[in-house]
């Protein structure tokens, strides 16, 4: 599985997200892109220890789906959100793509540190661990548009 620690792979993921603009339409699921670039940020806003979204550990979920969010499978479309990630509100995409790019760029410049915030709900990961989850989770929704 790619990791977002990885130079090439960072500069892949930023090269697909400049490929989205304000109308581009997702290819499953109910977000705009610009509430996708807005839910992009909280995986990156726990990883850079800025938030922590409320979530609390859940260890039968932890048991269930943890090594889903790393391993070398791709996520199928329209998985459920979990409720802290879900967008309601309507987000202007020239605003939030900025601050996704800030928060790609910042993870980027701190890619070297090995010690990394434990996850609020999934708990302890490794620094390549955290890495795969990063690039999974914005593969996923960069695929649900096209990218």
């Amino acid at each position: 599985m790619k990791s977002l620690f990885d130079d090439n792979v960072y500069e892949e993921i930023k090269v697909r997200f400049n490929q989205l603009h304000k109308n581009s339409k997702p290819l499953w699921g109910k977000m705009t892109v610009g509430q996708m670039a807005y839910h992009c940020q909280m995986p990156l806003n726990i990883i850079l220890g800025k938030e922590d979204y409320n979530l609390k550990p859940n260890w039968i979920v932890n048991l269930l789906f943890k090594k889903a969010m790393y391993n070398d499978y791709i996520w199928v479309r329209s998985l459920p959100t979990v409720s802290a990630f879900k967008v309601i509100e309507n987000k202007d995409f020239k605003v939030e793509i900025v601050k996704l790019k800030n928060l790609l760029d910042e993870l980027h410049t701190n890619r070297k540190q090995n010690e990394w915030p434990k996850h609020p709900f999934f708990g302890n990961f490794t620094k390549q661990q955290w890495g795969q989850i990063q690039y999974k989770h914005l593969d996923h929704h960069l695929r649900q548009f096209g990218k």
